[in-house]
């Protein structure tokens, strides 16, 4: 029996959806096992369905008219779901993250009611909408989808204090970024008269640029970039990964925060490719990568709260994301996703893996594990593993992300030093807490948070469940293969992405998918080099950390690090302020460059 492809994409959307409400409805009736089989079962179920769908891709673009409300004579009032490779790809990757998040939740939570299982599955729902629709507002509805969700999800132990205030400082930056998309979004339907991404991009094609149309591609951006925590949109980040139960983090940093770039490239070319110079968008795109990787890297390694180390980890690398996007080229956007994938794998096994720490030993500072965790067999080992890739080690899918990505920009420089930085400070918490090496760290800085204090999710001081382990290895053996089966459909899926006449013509004129090129996505001598220095460099970062602390270093930056520190205040306030003047700073560069 085939299936046809046009039916998946909205397949993809019901199906969390129809498994949340089912959830919901055996909430007060059923046992939690119950609940746990019927959101892991809903779970699979997508995740073949996102399987089948970007295995259909291969064939060209799958176009999905809902209701069969298809276009005459190029208009038409209907929702468009249009599936690439790169957008099922990232579907399929948001289904996979939630099947491990809800395995490693199977025994993390005793305590948990259905609402987290429901929660997660709408989560589930936006995040796969998001990748599949080519209506803008559409876009939009499944960004609030995703963000409604991911600040109940944060601030969803609401006798604790710091959860609501992570939560509300989330919802708030976030809620205040899509209030400017949809802002956006009414002065392109006010200019065009369409919601659609292809049809408002015909429209601008025949009106061209002007001050309102660059308003409403700023604005419509805004959204995107603070959900992708590009800098200075990033503030919420840290501290809702600070306060979110960890199999969450998982979801948050391997693919709703990237989700956000691919927001940002998606509309840039298919909205705003007709009367949008690249050179403008290359500018704009690269500023912002580069001071976000420089910016992440030089935080994460000042971190000790192991959680917060991690999210800005996450930054950092959605800087080097954000500057391979910024090539608008096939081989470049082919790279981004890659690292991105490599990423997910790797960086969601790493908070999988602080979660044990905290489930274990009720910390997650790096000061205070201090040769803590010589008995951990599982961390021991994986941490400093997952760290190495997170640098770039060969052949994780790390590494050749960043090989593809380094050559495509050309600022090898900047990709190994961030890579470096990143998984040298997760190296050098591994080394003090799995092995004791180093002096005991002096506890006097008052311009670090700590990670003492934080609520213990899980006890189990003597055996791991299965399903803990089991999601951690999955996931850190997924951040390996992306980096060792061949990833042909992807450099396709990079082409196909950019073909903005293709895109219009298939979805507004019915045309049939067209055969498209391809560019090589596999590993270079040189790319395979740079990985080992980017690793080799990461222990040796970690090493200098651990025998001779960052005493010096924070010595020499003192001004400058209490300035970002008191930047980073915690105030919702100081951070909409932030917004607005990044949400300006963008329009600046789009003009200037």
């Amino acid at each position: 029996m085939s299936v046809d492809p046009s039916w998946l994409p909205p397949l993809g959307i019901a199906i969390p959806l129809v498994g949340a409400c089912i959830v919901l409805a055996l909430a007060k009736l059923a046992p939690r096992l119950v609940i746990d089989v019927v959101a892991m079962t809903t779970t699979v179920v997508s995740v073949g369905a996102m399987a089948l769908l970007f295995a259909a891709t291969s064939a060209g673009r799958v176009v999905t008219w809902v209701g069969g409300w298809t276009p005459r004579d190029g208009t038409s009032v209907g929702i468009v779901l249009a599936a690439d490779q790169i957008g099922a790809g990232f579907a399929l990757l948001a289904c996979v993250l939630t099947a491990c998040a809800l395995s490693y939740t199977w025994r993390y939570f005793d305590d948990a009611e259905a609402h987290v299982h429901v929660l997660i599955l709408l989560f589930m729902a936006g995040m796969v909408g998001f990748s599949l629709t080519a209506d803008l507002f559409d876009l939009f509805v499944f960004l609030e989808l995703m963000s409604a969700t991911a600040y109940a999800l944060t601030g969803h132990k609401i006798e604790e204090p710091r959860s609501v205030q992570g939560g509300f400082t989330f919802g708030v930056v976030t809620s205040l970024g899509a209030y400017f998309t949809l802002a956006g979004i009414g002065i392109l339907y006010a200019r065009t008269g369409q919601l659609g991404m292809p049809q408002i991009g015909a429209a601008l094609d025949r009106h061209g640029m002007d001050a309102l149309v660059l308003a409403a591609l700023v604005l419509v951006l805004t959204g995107f970039l603070v959900k992708a925590a590009i800098v200075p949109f990033h503030f919420w980040l840290a501290d809702a990964h600070a306060v979110a139960p960890t199999p969450v983090c998982v979801l948050f940093s391997g693919v709703m925060a990237p989700l956000g770039l691919y927001g940002v490239l998606r509309v840039s070319t298919t909205v705003f490719g007709g009367v949008l110079p690249a050179g403008s968008l290359h500018g704009t795109l690269l500023v912002l990568g580069i001071i976000t990787a420089a910016l992440g890297a030089t935080l994460c390694l000042m971190q000790r709260h192991l959680k917060r180390m991690l999210a800005y980890s996450t930054i950092a690398h959605l800087g080097l994301f954000l500057v391979a996007l910024a090539t608008v080229t096939a081989s470049g956007v082919a790279g981004a996703v890659i690292y991105v994938f490599g990423h997910a794998g790797v960086k969601g096994a790493l908070f999988l893996m602080v979660g044990v720490l905290l489930a274990r030993k009720g910390n997650v500072d790096e000061f205070a594990l201090y040769c803590k965790g010589r008995d951990e067999r599982l961390t021991k080992w994986l941490l400093p593993l997952g760290a190495l890739a997170l640098a770039g080690l060969p052949p994780f899918g790390t590494g050749l992300g960043k090989a593809l990505s380094e050559e495509s920009s050309g600022l090898i420089v900047l990709f190994v030093l961030v890579s470096a930085a990143t998984g040298g400070a997760v190296l050098r918490a591994s080394l003090r807490i799995h092995f004791g090496l180093g002096p005991r760290p002096d506890d006097t800085d008052v311009d670090t948070t700590k990670g003492e204090g934080e609520e213990q999710e899980g006890r189990f001081p003597q055996r791991l469940p299965a399903t803990m382990i089991g999601a951690i290895v999955a996931l850190l053996t997924g951040g390996l293969l992306v980096g060792l089966v061949p990833m042909e459909a992807i450099g396709e899926g990079a082409q196909r992405f950019l073909d903005r006449a293709g895109m219009l013509a298939q979805t507004l004129g019915g045309a049939p998918a067209s055969a498209i090129g391809s560019v090589d996505v596999e590993w270079t001598w040189s790319g395979v080099v740079l990985g080992l220095l980017s690793a080799a460099l990461a222990v040796g970062i970690g090493f200098v950390g651990v025998h001779f602390g960052l005493g010096r270093l924070r010595a020499a930056l003192k001004t400058p690090l209490h300035v970002v520190h008191r930047l980073h205040s915690g105030h919702v306030g100081d951070y909409a302020a932030w917004l607005v003047f990044g949400m300006a700073a963008v329009g600046a560069l789009f003009v200037i460059t």
